[in-house]
Formats: C-alpha cells, structure tokens, sequence
C-alpha cells in the first residue's frame, strides 16, 4: 500500500494526458522501449500514419506493440483514485471520469466547441414503425434523416453530410463516428 502511494505522488496531473490528443487518457498503453503513455486509440491511429516509431520519441515499437499495445494497468489504477482540475470550471474530477465531465462542463464546450469524446448517438424508439422518416438524435439535438427501404425491407439512410446512401441505422451511425466525428455542422 505504501509503496503504490509513493508511485502515485510520484506523478504530476500533466502525466495523466495524452500528448497526442491532449486529453485526459483513455485506456493507457505504454510502449516497452521509451515508457511512454498514450490513449490507446491514439497510439494504434499513430502506428497506421507513421510505422515503427513511438509517436513522442521517434524510438522503436516492435510489431507485437504495434499491434497489440501493453495497457498501463497502474496508471489507470491511479487515475482512479486521483483527482484533477477540470480545465475551465476548476471542478475536481476524478482522472478517470474527466472525459464524461467534459461532455456536461459548459465552460469546456463554451472554450474548445464540442466535447472532447465520441458523441453518444441512440436511434429514437417511435421510429422504428414509420416508413417515409427515421429521427436520430445525439443527446442535445435532434436531425432527420431520409429513409429508404432495400430490397430486404430492412430501411436505409443517406448519410446528411456525404450524401453516401444505402446504410442501416447503425451503419450510418457507425459511418459518421468514423468519417466525419469532428466536422462541425450548423443544427
């Protein structure tokens, strides 16, 4: 017990942040060689751009860490216990629940614009049984999306924003997460 305090005093509240996306991390992974902690989609997104080298150092990744990262067990053990300040309301976070923090903090979303996470779309329930339109809608806004049916009778959507067509429902919503997350579009 007294030596995980003394390994958890031994950080400062800047270790608990990416330096790829600059954001509180989301499940750390480490690299062997250099130490180094990233959110582990960071890390793997930063292996497909740039190959071999730790995204920080420019060090050697093997190909087993390219592929599957070690996650840093004890950094998150401590982001658990271990609070921060949010970034603008000065609030006390726990490091692991900074993220879900940010997407309700009106001073964060009023300086950086939009959460710092994935949006959490849900499809409504009462358009399940209508056949000319679908509603989608993310937690603070709500869109209509044109709906078509397939040649299955399964209904399909064209995407608002690439006007690419022939999607279900959680393909569209699976689309938009991966292609056009941090497009900004007027409601």
């Amino acid at each position: 017990m007294a030596e995980e305090l003394s390994a958890a005093t031994s950080y400062t509240e800047d270790d608990f942040y990416c330096p790829v996306c600059q954001e509180v991390l989301k499940t750390p992974v480490r690299t062997a060689a250099c130490q180094h902690v990233f959110c582990r989609k960071c890390f793997l997104t930063a292996m497909r751009e740039s190959g071999i080298h730790c995204p920080l150092c420019r060090g050697n990744v093997t190909r087993k860490e390219r592929a599957c990262p070690e996650r840093a067990l004890d950094l998150e053990n401590i982001m658990r216990r271990f609070s921060g300040s949010c970034r603008c309301c000065a609030k006390q976070i726990k490091f692991y629940r900074m993220r879900h923090h940010y997407k309700s903090c009106k001073k964060y979303q009023d300086e950086y614009g939009v959460s710092s996470v994935i949006p959490n779309f849900q499809i409504s329930q009462d358009s399940v049984g209508n056949s000319n339109r679908s509603e989608t809608s993310t937690s603070d806004n709500t869109e209509t999306y044109q709906e078509n049916t397939s040649s299955s009778g399964h209904p399909t959507f064209k995407c608002p924003l690439c006007q690419e067509s022939n999607f279900t429902r959680q393909r569209l919503l699976d689309h938009c997460n991966s292609n056009h997350l941090f497009q900004i579009v007027p409601v």
